[in-house]
């Protein structure tokens, strides 16, 4: 009897002993949590649109990428892996792009070559594409216009381009400025016309990541008005422009800043200085409430020395 007793009691202890192991036991990461980080990257995107890029941005998008990567450990499945990687990549892309608009050159290239590595492991062509969008930018920015060209021809060969012909004319617009940049009329011209073309076969019902929203007809003519100013075409860069403020959603205050003083800077070039200098002066108003994001400061350094 007494043995009996003490088996019961033995085994009651174990099992008591062994639940706060189970409990502690780390749950498998799933769908859920992909759905949670991936809402969270569409808050930075909507910030990003409405003021720009700046640090408290850069931190929040390298803590998502912190979170995806260690979550990615406890993964339920493969493809849950992957898409935690996807969503890291884009992380760390938001944080790139905020560094390139806060003009944190040499932070944004680290990020971006990061997130290049993280959307390998994710097997995500469309962050490989907006790395190399974000890429040819920077190059841009940097005076390094070869480079610039080189990132919008390898954002075009991204397997998403042959899916999706709005991301294809992404690719050849930011193509388009790296040649313009460079005085090549007949390259810029070239590009300009085949991301037109391509647009055009755009279904505009496709399901996208939230990033490329600002992509579309108004963008691509506030491009247009940036590579007819470059080239030597500033009346046609003006009429681009005010086509451009025309279409840019409201939500879109950083761009349609940016466009704002594109439009004046087209109006220097055509010695209308008055309408120029009010033209940048609505700049201003739109970002009321907001600190100029660097590239916009340093884009207005070129208005003033221009």
């Amino acid at each position: 009897m007494r043995r009996r007793e003490f088996i019961t009691a033995t085994t009651t202890m174990t099992a008591a002993a062994a639940m706060p192991l189970i409990a502690a036991r780390p749950y498998a990461v799933g769908t859920t949590d992909v759905i949670r980080l991936r809402s969270g990257l569409d808050a930075l995107t909507a910030l990003d649109a409405t003021r720009g890029g700046h640090e408290a941005l850069e931190q929040a998008a390298l803590a998502g990428s912190a979170e995806a990567l260690e979550l990615q450990k406890r993964a339920a499945s493969q493809r849950i892996r992957q898409r935690l990687f996807s969503l890291a990549a884009n992380y760390t892309a938001s944080a790139a792009w905020s560094a390139v608009d806060a003009r944190q050159s040499d932070r944004a290239q680290g990020h971006l070559n990061r997130a290049l590595y993280l959307a390998g492991m994710g097997k995500d062509p469309v962050a490989e594409l907006r790395v190399w969008n974000a890429h040819a930018m920077l190059s841009n920015h940097r005076g390094e216009f070869l480079q610039a060209v080189e990132a919008g021809k390898a954002a075009q060969t991204t397997a998403v381009t042959r899916r999706d012909p709005l991301f294809a004319s992404l690719a050849q617009a930011r193509t388009a400025i790296g040649y313009s940049k460079l005085r090549d009329r007949q390259g810029a011209l070239r590009s300009l016309g085949r991301a037109e073309e391509a647009l055009m076969k755009a279904a505009s019902d496709e399901s996208r990541p939230s990033w490329v929203a600002f992509y579309g007809t108004a963008e691509l003519l506030a491009i247009t008005a940036i590579v007819r100013d470059d080239i030597g075409d500033p009346a046609e860069a003006e009429a681009a422009s005010h086509r451009a403020l025309a279409a840019i959603p409201q939500q879109f205050r950083r761009n349609r800043a940016l466009a704002t003083l594109q439009l004046a800077l087209t109006q220097l070039h055509q010695r209308d200085i008055d309408q120029a200098c009010a033209t940048a002066g609505e700049m201003f108003a739109l970002m009321d409430g907001c600190p100029l994001p660097g590239r916009m400061r340093s884009y207005l350094g070129d208005f003033t020395v221009t």
